[in-house]
C-alpha cells in the first residue's frame, strides 16, 4: 500500500492508543497487561521497511518487530533517526527485532555473525526495540563440550548487547540439530544466567518439532519473553515441512488455543507475533502489508482473546 494519506493518519491518531476495538480500529498494543498482536516484518518480506510500516499502521497494528537488514537500507537513504520517526508517527513499537544466527552453537562463521551484532543492536536500539532474535540453525555434529562453549557463546553475545540495553533472544527451531526444542532452551538460557539473554518460541517449531505440550510446564511465570505465532499444516508430513509450509493462525492442526492458555497461566503478557515468509507461496506474495496485517489480525485475536 501507499502513505497514510493524512485524512486516515489524523483518524488512527484521534484513537485512545492501546485500546481493544472493532478490528477496523487498533489491536490491543503493548501496556496493556494482554496478549496482542504484533508483525513481524519477513511476513513482508517483498517490500521494503517504510512501504511495510505504513501497510501495518493502516490495518491498527500497534507492534511490529522490523528486520533490521531492511531497516539499515532506509537508513541508508534517509537516517536511522528517521527510521525511529516513521515508527513514532505512525504509532508503532518496535517490539522486537530480528535477526542474528549463529551466536549459541560453535562454528567457523561465529566470528562475522558477532560483527553483525554490534550494528544490530545499536541499530535496534535506535529504533526503539530493546529485544533481538538469536535463532539456534546449528547442523553440526554437537558434543556435551559443545554445549558448554554455546553457554559461553551466548554470555560473550549478551555483552555485546548489553550497552545498547538490547535482550537477546534465543529461539529454538525444529530443524536445528544445537536448540531445537524448548527444554534446551530453557537449559541454554539458564545456565547463561545472563540478564541480556531470555528465551523466545515460535509456535510453528514448538509444535511442529520436538518439543511436548507438557514442556510449556517448565517455563517459570514472566520467562517466555517472546512469543512467534503461527500453525503447522496436517500435510506435508513433519518431516518434509519447511520454513514455506507455516500456515495462519486457525489454518492447521496446532491447539494454539491450549497453547495461549498455558502461557498466559505463565504470565505471558507480549506480542504474539506473525512470522509468515512471503516469498513462500504465489498467494503471500501477492498480499501487501495492509492485507498481510488485516489477515493476521483475523486470525490472532480471537485465539489470544
Amino acid at each position: 500500500m501507499g502513505q497514510l494519506n493524512r485524512r486516515e493518519f489524523m483518524a488512527l491518531a484521534a484513537v485512545p492508543p492501546l485500546i481493544q476495538t472493532t478490528q477496523s480500529g487498533p489491536a490491543v498494543g503493548p501496556g496493556t497487561g494482554r496478549m496482542f498482536v504484533s508483525m513481524h516484518e519477513a511476513s513482508s518480506g517483498s517490500f521494503d521497511f517504510k512501504t511495510a510500516m505504513e501497510g501495518y499502521a493502516r490495518a491498527g497494528i500497534r507492534a511490529v518487530e522490523p528486520d533490521l537488514t531492511k531497516v539499515r537500507e532506509f537508513a541508508m537513504k534517509e537516517s536511522a533517526a528517521a527510521a525511529r520517526k516513521l515508527l513514532d508517527d505512525l504509532g508503532l513499537k518496535a517490539v522486537s527485532s530480528s535477526n542474528q544466527l549463529g551466536l549459541p552453537e560453535p562454528g567457523n562463521g561465529r566470528a562475522q555473525s558477532l560483527e553483525d551484532l554490534k550494528w544490530k543492536v545499536e541499530l535496534a536500539h535506535t529504533i526503539g526495540a530493546d529485544r533481538l532474535v538469536t535463532p539456534s540453525a546449528g547442523n553440526g555434529m554437537y558434543t556435551a563440550d559443545d554445549y558448554k562453549k554455546g553457554i559461553d557463546n551466548m554470555r560473550e553475545a549478551a555483552e555485546i548487547a548489553k550497552p545498547a540495553g538490547v535482550t537477546l533472544m534465543l529461539e529454538f527451531a525444529r530443524t536445528s540439530r544445537f536448540a531445537a526444542c524448548l527444554p534446551t532452551a530453557l537449559k541454554l538460557v539458564r545456565e547463561c544466567n545472563h540478564p541480556n539473554y531470555r528465551v523466545m518460541m515460535d509456535t510453528y517449531h514448538f509444535w511442529g518439532g520436538i518439543s511436548k505440550f507438557e514442556d510449556l510446564d517448565l517455563l517459570q511465570n514472566g520467562e517466555l519473553a517472546h512469543l512467534h505465532f503461527e500453525d503447522v499444516p496436517a500435510d506435508p508430513i513433519r518431516e518434509l515441512q519447511g520454513q514455506p509450509d507455516r500456515r495462519f493462525p486457525g489454518e492447521g492442526i496446532a491447539p494454539l488455543r491450549r497453547i495461549v492458555e498455558a502461557l498466559k497461566k505463565k504470565g505471558y503478557a507480549g506480542p504474539a507475533s506473525l512470522e509468515m515468509f512471503q516469498a513462500a507461496t504465489p498467494a503471500l506474495r501477492a498480499m501487501d502489508p495492509y492485507q498481510m496485517a488485516m489477515k493476521a489480525r483475523s486470525a490472532i485475536e480471537p485465539l489470544i482473546a
